[in-house]
C-alpha cells in the first residue's frame, strides 16, 4: 500500500470509530409532562415566574423550561413540526394561561420571540 492509500484507510477507520461512538451514545429523552402536572404547574405562580424568566433568558432553565423555550416560538408562529400533538396542546394551553395571567411578561415574550 502506498502512503496515500494508507492515509485514506486510516481516515476511514477513524471516521467509522467516531460514527459508531456517536451513534452508540444514549440520547437524552425529552421531558414529558402529564396534563395533571401541567395543570398543577399552571397554578404555581412562583414556578411560572421562574419559567417566564427562563424563556426571557434571565435565569437558567430546567429541562421543562428548555423544551418550552425551544418550542414556544414555533407554536407562536403556528407551526411546530417536531412537537407531538399533546405537546402542541400543552404549549398552547400554557401560552393562553400566560397571556391571561401575566400580560406584562406575555408582551415581553412576544417582543423577544417575534422581534
Amino acid at each position: 500500500m502506498n502512503l496515500s492509500a494508507k492515509l485514506i484507510f486510516h481516515y476511514l477507520i477513524i471516521s467509522c470509530v467516531i460514527y459508531v461512538t456517536l451513534a452508540a451514545r444514549p440520547t437524552t429523552p425529552k421531558p414529558t409532562v402529564s396534563d395533571e402536572q401541567l395543570d398543577k404547574a399552571l397554578q404555581d405562580k412562583r414556578y411560572l415566574q421562574r419559567q417566564l424568566k427562563c424563556a426571557l433568558g434571565e435565569v437558567p432553565c430546567d429541562p421543562v423550561g428548555k423544551r418550552l423555550k425551544s418550542l414556544a416560538p414555533l407554536v407562536l408562529r403556528g407551526a411546530c413540526p417536531q412537537c407531538t400533538p399533546s405537546e402542541t396542546v400543552q404549549i398552547k394551553k400554557t401560552l393562553v394561561h400566560l397571556q391571561k395571567n401575566f400580560p406584562t411578561e406575555w408582551n415581553r415574550l412576544i417582543q423577544t420571540y417575534n422581534g
